[in-house]
């Protein structure tokens, strides 16, 4: 037991990653389903990093040597166009990892990403992972289900937006960021408006105008600042029905 936890400590020593990490990455589609003592092998090469706000990870066209894991903060993934102009492709949240496609394309980085608040992340090097990957077919086959499974999780996903209004999709997701189940709610929106608008798949004023519907049920904003007067209510008007895209 005493080795067991050394070797626990000189992980937590060299990486960063600690015990509470561990139990979080279990989580993360990737590595569900391993045991911490398989996960920390896996993760030999790997480190925790912390990150600024507005901090470039990566730019496209960058070598893809390594992908991320958002333990905290959020992450934006963007492209520019010839003329200069940005495009969003994704936001990423804690508990999301992006840029996966170094484990098995070692080319360059498709997209460009940025710290869009301060940031802490896992930084998994894809040659020490592919070395590991390479000497434990358990790790391999684990890996395989984890994204199939995450792959259907994905279709599904985006089934049930499209089958979302704007407006619904906007209630889904202050009803995410509350930490109560009913009765009132303040909440601190995490990131600029045209950043959440993004992430829900919709422009910055449908986006206003889906928030300006939202007072109908109790919600008022003030900036990054959203009251919601009635949980219950704002759950109930999220309904399964087909509204398009």
């Amino acid at each position: 037991m005493g080795q067991l936890s050394k070797e626990v400590d000189d992980f937590e020593l060299r990486t960063g990653i600690t015990r509470d990490d561990i139990r979080r990455l279990g989580q993360v589609y990737l590595f569900s389903g391993m045991v911490p003592s398989d996960l920390r092998k896996l993760l030999a090469t790997s480190s925790i990093r912390r990150y600024p706000d507005h901090t470039t990870l990566f730019m496209e066209g960058d070598p893809a040597d390594r992908f991320f894991v958002v333990m905290d903060g959020w992450i934006k993934l963007f492209r520019l166009t010839e003329s200069g102009q940005e495009v969003v492709i994704s936001v990423s949240s804690p508990g999301e990892s992006f840029a996966e496609a170094a484990i098995f394309d070692s080319s360059v980085f498709p997209v460009s990403a940025v710290a869009i608040t301060d940031v802490r992340l896992l930084v998994v090097h894809a040659e020490g992972l592919v070395r590991q990957l390479h000497e434990n077919m358990n790790f391999t086959f684990n890996m395989l289900g984890s994204m199939s499974r995450q792959m259907r999780q994905n279709v599904t996903k985006l089934h049930q937006m499209c089958s979302m209004s704007s407006t619904e999709r906007l209630a889904d997701f202050l009803l995410s960021l509350s930490n109560s189940t009913n009765g009132t709610a303040t909440i601190t929106l995490p990131l600029d408006k045209s950043l959440i608008a993004a992430r829900l798949g919709m422009q910055p004023e449908t986006f206003s105008r889906a928030l300006a519907k939202l007072k109908t049920v109790g919600v008022q904003s003030a900036g990054h600042d959203v009251v919601i007067k009635d949980l219950d209510a704002l759950r109930a008007m999220i309904t399964t029905q087909s509204m398009g895209c």
